[in-house]
């Protein structure tokens, strides 16, 4: 079971947990894009986009007999922040319908650009599976 780090006296973090705490075989998911798993693009929609990475990485996740509730820290790459900022309520309908209300630890990071020229953002993820 991870164990959700949250100093006493620190504002609750709202999508994401300041920390966590696990024990167990670690799953290393490389940065996923949002094609499918043939690598072809169905869709140009930043929260499309973000809901196909997230389910790119559920599925990475149970070949190592791992789910969403494994995770323990994602990185997130996109390259515009206006367009993430734009699209916040998508992507958080995305996030639920995927991941659920599990919450890791997180960061997200505008950069110039992704290696996939239609990559509107990459994700990276670590879980860890209870021993």
């Amino acid at each position: 079971m991870n164990e959700i780090l949250q100093p006493e006296g620190w504002a609750k973090p709202i999508g994401y947990a300041n920390g966590v705490a696990a024990r167990g075989r670690l799953v290393f998911v490389g940065g996923q894009v949002g094609w499918n798993g043939q690598q072809q693009w169905e869709t140009d929609d930043f929260a499309g986009q973000v809901r196909q990475t997230l389910e790119n990485i559920v599925a990475i996740l149970a070949e190592a007999g791992a789910g969403p509730q494994h995770i323990t820290t994602m990185t997130w790459y996109f390259t515009s922040k206006q367009e993430y900022l734009a699209n916040l309520k998508g992507l958080g309908q995305a996030y639920r319908d995927v991941i659920g209300k599990h919450f890791p630890a997180m960061a997200a990071v505008e950069v110039t650009a992704l290696v996939e020229d239609r990559a509107k953002v990459e994700i990276q993820a670590i879980a860890v599976v209870p021993d």
